[in-house]
C-alpha cells in the first residue's frame, strides 16, 4: 500500500449563478488534476452554482422584498437536485479519472419543499456519491438564503493511506463537529470556502496542530466581472459589489502546523500536493485527540446522523 496521497486544490471562480455551465467548468478540473495523477481534488464552498454575494450588497434582509425574491428564486432554479442525478456527469468524469472529489454546491432538496442547503458533496475514485453533508449552521447573511442542515454528512472516508472528512467554512470553527470526524479516524481533514485569505491563514495551522492531521483549504474566487447581464438585477448586482469579494486562499497545513502549501491568492488553477502518512504518525506521538489524549472515561460525544425529514414513514 502506498505511504503518501497526491492531492489537488481547485481554486476557481463559477460561472456565478450558472449551475451547468459552472459544473462544466467543475468537470475540466476534475480531469486537469486526474491528469496530474492526484487521487483526489478539492473544490470551494457553495461553488456550483455561487456563494450569495448579493445579499449583503443589496439590502437582502428587507422583508417582502421583490428585488430579493426576484434573486432567490433564480438561485433555487439553478441550486442542484442530487436525487434527480444533476451530479451524474461529474461522477463519470471521477470515475474515468479515478480521482476522489470534495465538491461545494447549493443543493435543492425536493422533499423540504427546495428549500436550499450548503451541501458537501463526497465523490469516491469509482464515481460513487458516499456522502452530502449539509452544513450545520449557515453563517449570519446566509441563513436568509440557506436552511440549517443536520449530522446526516459527518462522515469520513477511506482513502489510503488517509481517513477523510470535510467541514464547510465556518463549520470548521465548531469544536465539536471537527470532533465528530476526529473520532472516526480522520487524518486527512478538508475545510471549503467562499473565498479569501482572511478566512484561512489563521485557523488552518490551528487546526492541523490541534488534529495533528493534515488540513487542506480550497476557496473560491470572485468579482464583479462574474456578474453577468442575464442575471436578475444584474445591474443593481454590479452598482453595489465592487471590486474582488473572494480572492480565494487554497492551501495546506502539514500535521505539526507549518505550511505545504502557503495560502494561493488571485490566482486561478489547480495545484498539487503529496501528503505522507508518517507525518500524521510522528506527530501523534506527542498528541492524538482521538486516541491516547481523549480519555473516553470522561468525555464522550453523541453525534446524530439522521437525515432531517418532516415526513417520517411508518
Amino acid at each position: 500500500m502506498s505511504e503518501t496521497l497526491k492531492v489537488a486544490l481547485a481554486q476557481m471562480a463559477p460561472v456565478w449563478l450558472n449551475k451547468q455551465a459552472t459544473l462544466d467548468k467543475v468537470c475540466e478540473k476534475i480531469q486537469h488534476a486526474a491528469d496530474q495523477k492526484a487521487q483526489l481534488v478539492v473544490f470551494g464552498e457553495s461553488l456550483v452554482p455561487g456563494y450569495p454575494f448579493w445579499v449583503e450588497h443589496t439590502e437582502g434582509a428587507v422583508f417582502e422584498s421583490a428585488v430579493q425574491k426576484e434573486i432567490y428564486a433564480h438561485y433555487v432554479k439553478h441550486a442542484v437536485d442530487v436525487d434527480a442525478g444533476e451530479l451524474d456527469h461529474v461522477c463519470e468524469v471521477a470515475k474515468t479519472g479515478k480521482i476522489a472529489v470534495y465538491l461545494g454546491i447549493i443543493e435543492r432538496s425536493k422533499e423540504r419543499g427546495n428549500s436550499l442547503y450548503c451541501s458537501l458533496i463526497y465523490i469516491d475514485s469509482v464515481g460513487e456519491i458516499r456522502s452530502v453533508h449539509r452544513k450545520i449552521m449557515p453563517t449570519y447573511e446566509e441563513r436568509l438564503v440557506w436552511s440549517v442542515g443536520d449530522g446526516n454528512g459527518l462522515k469520513v472516508h477511506d482513502l489510503p493511506p488517509f481517513t477523510v472528512g470535510g467541514l464547510n467554512c465556518w463549520e470548521n470553527w465548531l469544536p465539536l463537529a471537527r470532533t465528530a470526524l476526529y473520532a472516526q479516524g480522520e487524518d486527512l481533514h478538508v475545510s471549503v470556502w467562499p473565498g479569501n485569505l482572511r478566512n484561512v491563514q489563521d485557523l488552518i495551522p490551528v487546526i492541523a496542530k490541534e488534529s495533528r492531521s493534515y488540513v487542506i483549504a480550497v476557496s473560491g474566487l470572485f468579482d464583479e466581472t462574474l456578474i453577468s447581464d442575464d442575471l436578475p438585477q444584474a445591474q443593481l448586482m454590479k452598482k453595489n459589489m465592487k471590486g474582488t469579494l473572494a480572492n480565494g486562499g487554497s492551501c495546506i497545513a502539514s500535521p505539526d502546523g507549518s505550511w505545504l502549501v502557503e495560502p494561493i491568492v488571485d490566482k486561478e488553477g489547480v495545484f498539487c500536493a503529496e501528503l505522507t502518512i508518517d507525518k500524521v504518525r510522528e506527530e501523534r506521538l506527542m498528541l492524538n485527540v482521538s486516541g491516547h489524549y481523549s480519555r473516553p472515561d470522561i468525555f464522550t460525544l453523541e453525534v446524530y446522523q439522521e437525515r432531517q425529514t418532516i415526513l417520517k414513514k411508518k
